[in-house]
C-alpha cells in the first residue's frame, strides 16, 4: 500500500472520480456566482463612492468601477440581497469541502508542472482553493461576529473575493465543459481522480452527494432563521441573532450594539443635555428633542438589516423627515448628508448618505419605534433610518447632520 500522497494509489476512495467532481462542480458554479454578484450589490450599498468614512477600501481603484447610486426602493432590497449572501454562503460549505477533498489528489501530482499551461492551471488552483477558504472562513467569522481578522473585514473580503473570483473564472473555463461532459456520461470514465486501487465502498456516489446535501439542509434550517421574527428566529442556532428576542415589548426587537458597548451616557443624551446639531447652506441650527416634536412628525414601516446577514421584520418608525431637516438649513432641493453619533469608538459612528436616500419621504430622523419612545440600546434620543439602507448607515445617537454636496 503506497505511504505518499504523492502516489496515486495513497489516494483510495472508490468515490472520486470525474462524475462526482462534476456534479459539485457545477452546483458551486452557480452558488457562488450568486454569492459574488450579491457581495457586490452588498459593497455598492454601503455608497464608498459618496464620501471615505463610508469607504473601507479607499485603494480599490478599477475594482470600484460598478458602483452606482443604491436605491431606496424595494425597502427590503439590502435585507433580501444580504439575506440570500450570508445563507448561501452558509449553505454551500458542506458542498464546498467535498469538492476540494473531491479533487485533493490533483494537489499532489507529480511533476508539479508538465508545460507552462499546466503550470498556469495548478497556480490558478492554488489561488482557488486558497481563495475560498480564505473567503469563507473570514465570511462565517464575520456572520458570528468574531473579529479576530488581522486588520478590517471589509478590505480583506473585499481584496480577496476579486483574487478567489478571478482564479474562480479561469477555473471555470478550463472545467466547465468537460464537467458537463462528465454529466452527460452514462458510465464513470478513467480520469486521475479515479483511485488505481480502489477501496471497497461504503457508500454509493448518489449516496455522498445525499449526505453532503443533507448537511447543506441543516445548515440552511439552522441559519436562515435570523432574517426573520418569532419563531422562525428560534431555529437559527447557529446564528448570533437566532434564538429568542432580547426583550420584549415594543423595542424588543434584535441589535447589533448597546448604548454601554458604544460608550453612550445616559447623562449626554438627557432632555436637558442633547441637542441635534443641524448644518448647512444658511447656517446652523441646534434643536432639543422637545423641538423636534414641533416639527412635522412622519411614520415608516422598515427594516433593520445588516451585512453579518441577519434583519428584522418591518419596524414603524416614527420622526421627522430628513429633507424637512434638509429644508431647515436651505435646501429645498435635499442634498448629501454626512452624519455623525455621540458614539466614541466603532468604524461606523460617522456615514454618509446620498441625496436619493435623504430626500426619500421615509427617510426619516427616528424618536419612536413601535408606538413607543426609542430605548437607549435602539439609538435615543434620535437614530436615521433609511430604506434599503445596510444596518451600520442608519447611525444611532446622532448628535450631528451636515447637509450638502459630499
Amino acid at each position: 500500500m503506497a505511504r505518499s500522497p504523492f502516489s496515486p494509489a495513497f489516494w483510495r476512495s472508490p468515490l472520486r472520480g470525474p462524475w462526482f467532481t462534476s456534479v459539485l462542480g457545477v452546483v458551486l458554479l452557480g452558488g457562488i456566482t450568486v454569492l459574488f454578484v450579491t457581495g457586490l450589490l452588498s459593497y455598492a450599498a454601503y455608497n464608498p463612492d459618496l464620501s471615505r468614512v463610508n469607504d473601507k477600501t479607499p485603494d480599490k481603484g478599477i475594482l470600484g468601477f460598478y458602483l452606482f447610486s443604491w436605491p431606496t426602493d424595494p425597502h427590503w432590497l439590502y435585507r433580501l440581497n444580504q439575506g440570500v449572501h450570508v445563507t448561501l454562503g452558509i449553505v454551500l460549505i458542506p458542498v464546498l469541502l467535498a469538492k476540494l477533498w473531491s479533487v485533493v489528489p490533483k494537489l499532489f501530482t507529480l511533476p508539479p508542472a508538465r508545460s507552462v499551461a499546466h503550470a498556469l492551471e495548478r497556480i490558478s488552483l492554488l489561488l482557488l482553493v486558497g481563495g475560498a477558504l480564505f473567503e469563507f472562513v473570514t465570511g462565517v467569522l464575520n456572520v458570528q461576529l468574531d473579529y479576530i481578522f488581522p486588520g478590517s473585514f471589509y478590505p480583506l473580503h473585499f481584496y480577496g473575493a476579486w483574487v478567489f473570483f478571478a482564479a474562480f473564472v479561469v477555473h471555470a473555463v478550463l472545467k466547465t465543459p468537460a464537467a458537463l461532459r462528465n454529466l452527460r456520461e452514462l458510465r464513470e470514465e478513467k480520469s486521475e481522480l479515479t483511485s488505481p486501487e480502489p477501496a471497497e465502498p461504503t457508500v454509493s456516489r448518489r449516496g455522498a452527494l445525499g449526505l453532503v446535501g443533507g448537511g447543506s439542509l441543516l445548515l440552511f434550517v439552522t441559519t436562515v432563521g435570523q432574517n426573520f421574527d418569532g419563531a422562525l428566529r428560534r431555529t437559527a442556532l447557529l446564528a448570533p441573532h437566532g434564538g429568542a428576542e432580547p426583550g420584549g415589548g415594543p423595542s424588543g426587537f434584535q441589535i447589533n450594539k448597546t448604548a454601554a458597548y458604544a460608550g453612550i451616557r445616559a447623562a449626554e443624551t438627557s432632555e436637558e443635555a442633547w441637542r441635534l446639531v443641524v448644518e448647512g447652506r444658511t447656517g446652523t441650527v441646534r434643536l432639543s428633542r422637545a423641538d423636534l416634536l414641533q416639527l412635522p412628525l412622519h411614520s415608516a414601516a422598515l427594516p433593520i438589516a445588516c451585512v453579518e446577514g441577519w434583519s428584522t421584520s418591518d419596524q414603524w418608525w416614527r420622526g421627522v423627515r430628513l429633507r424637512d431637516l434638509a429644508a431647515l438649513v436651505g435646501y429645498d432641493d435635499p442634498p448629501d448628508v454626512f452624519v455623525e453619533s455621540l458614539q466614541r469608538r466603532g468604524a461606523f459612528r460617522r456615514a454618509a448618505l446620498r441625496a436619493n436616500q435623504v430626500a426619500d419621504p421615509r427617510s426619516l430622523l427616528a424618536l419612536f419605534v413601535n408606538g413607543e419612545d426609542l430605548t437607549p440600546d435602539h439609538g435615543h434620543p434620535a437614530r436615521i433610518i433609511v430604506p434599503a439602507a445596510p444596518g451600520v448607515l442608519n447611525t444611532k445617537w446622532v448628535a450631528r447632520m451636515t447637509f450638502g454636496k459630499l
